[in-house]
């Protein structure tokens, strides 16, 4: 098992290095100076040369590379160029607040997900898997910003069930942090159930066609037994996959839910860093993204042999 760890970690490197190099170069060729968007526009030419000079943009981008990478590498993300504060720390805060509302809303999507997709699979053709697969279509065909603004005008404006703007954080107050993350987890739920059913029918219908599973009914045992004792461990496998795929793509890239229901989480981080060509938190929110992706994947890997009984960790 450490060998397995050790093999995926350093499979995960050039992934990194290829990922820090990509983002390093595609932020210098977004239009604008930083220094120039610091010090506004009365900014005379001397300020400005002497603003680059201070950030370390009068380098060449090969030697800002190489700078920016020994600093990351000992933990030192720079500091934001619009407010002077240090990345890491920014960057952490703020993917917390998108990952208490990615996990809630992968793990509810999955509970309610995965069994109506073996189901589905149960009940092939029938008026069941239909409805089901209808279903499932329909949820992922209607974006997500707009399901979101259908929520809000639904339940925050016509009901006034829920709040429709604003953040609160589950730390500081548990009840109302938690009723202004109902909207964006119900959002992410209701579109990522839609991907999760067809997946989860799609790979139990490719076991059920096994031979074991005739032979299992073949003993007497009975539909129930047969299908969550024998073909829902094997099944579950690449569902599992795509429910990592499903984590790690919500945790970078959430940023629409998060505008919309004005949550200051990662994603709308990045979107706000764009605008400010701010770039020491570009990079550090997109390193931080390529992280966990290396991360979700590697517990995904780790896990795959509990789910998957033909799989063994080596």
């Amino acid at each position: 098992m450490i060998r397995f760890i050790f093999n995926r970690l350093l499979m995960a490197l050039p992934t990194m290095l290829i990922v820090a190099i990509t983002v390093f170069a595609l932020i210098r060729f977004i239009p604008g100076d930083p220094a120039a968007l610091m010090l506004g526009d009365m900014a005379t030419p001397d300020q400005i040369v002497a603003m680059r000079t201070e950030l370390g943009l009068d380098l060449s981008m090969p030697q800002q590379f190489l700078v920016w990478s020994g600093n990351v590498l000992t933990g030192d993300f720079g500091r934001s160029i619009v407010n002077n504060e240090a990345v890491l720390p920014l960057v952490v805060s703020r993917f917390m607040v998108s990952a208490e509302i990615v996990i809630i809303a992968v793990i509810l999507a999955s509970l309610i997900a995965v069994p109506a997709g073996v189901i589905a699979a149960w009940r092939q053709n029938s008026v069941t898997d239909l409805a089901l697969v209808g279903t499932a279509t329909v949820l992922l065909s209607i974006p997500t910003f707009w399901l979101g603004l259908l929520l809000l005008l639904f339940f925050g404006l016509k009901l006034g069930w829920l709040p429709v703007l604003g953040y609160v954080s589950i730390s500081d107050n548990p009840v109302s942090g938690l009723l202004y993350l109902v909207l964006p987890i119900m959002t992410l739920v209701i579109h990522e159930a839609g991907v999760l059913i067809r997946m989860a029918r799609a790979s139990t219908l490719e076991v059920l066609r096994l031979d074991y599973i005739t032979h299992a009914r073949a003993k007497g045992l009975s539909e129930s037994a047969v299908l969550w004792k024998h073909a829902f461990k094997n099944a579950f496998g690449p569902t599992w996959t795509m429910i990592g795929l499903i984590l790690g793509n919500l945790l970078g890239g959430i940023a629409v839910i998060e505008t919309v229901f004005t949550i200051p989480g990662l994603g709308r981080l990045m979107v706000d860093s764009i605008f400010q060509r701010d770039y020491p938190v570009i990079q550090g929110c997109l390193l931080f993204v390529a992280f966990s992706y290396v991360v979700v994947n590697l517990i995904i890997d780790l896990l795959y042999p509990l789910f998957d009984p033909r799989v063994v960790a080596e």
